[in-house]
């Protein structure tokens, strides 16, 4: 089983930036926790960040005939991107959407998803743990489907 782990804008400054509201994780160590988690789950994931929303349309859509679902923060773009809506849809993978804050006690602009209703699922709040149960999910998502199949 294969992984697709995509990042929006802005997450290649994790660990430098908003510390008190994303932590101290830098991306590539979330990326060498969520690799070893893999492990742990008999799966491969590949990771690709982008500060360009044309680069995120780009990976999801190589995606479709690759992997097996896509774990994504789309970050800033969650709440205006209908590019990435749109792409996430013409795919047909599951996908599951995480972000380490909790978007729903933000700023009120940051409340809606509009990437969220064309997943499967979405974590929110838990720094670092959203992308970690984000995977468990997903993981356990395209193995229901594969038996199903």
């Amino acid at each position: 089983m294969k992984i697709q782990v995509i990042n929006g804008p802005n997450l290649n400054l994790l660990g430098r930036r908003e510390t008190d509201i994303y932590g101290a994780l830098t991306l590539g160590e979330i990326e060498a926790k969520l690799a070893e988690l893999a492990k742990d789950l008999q799966c491969q994931v590949e990771f690709f960040q982008s500060n360009h929303e044309g680069e995120l349309v780009d990976c999801i859509h190589s995606c479709r005939d690759s992997v097996d679902g896509i774990l994504l923060n789309p970050a800033a773009f969650t709440h205006y991107s209908y590019a990435l809506r749109d792409a996430i849809t013409a795919v047909e993978l599951p996908v599951v959407e995480v972000h380490m804050s909790n978007i729903h006690q933000r700023e009120s602009f940051r409340h809606e998803s509009v990437t969220a209703p064309v997943c499967c699922g979405q974590v929110t709040g838990l720094g670092a743990g959203s992308y970690y149960l984000g995977l468990r999910g997903l993981v356990e998502i395209i193995r229901e489907r594969k038996q199903k199949d």
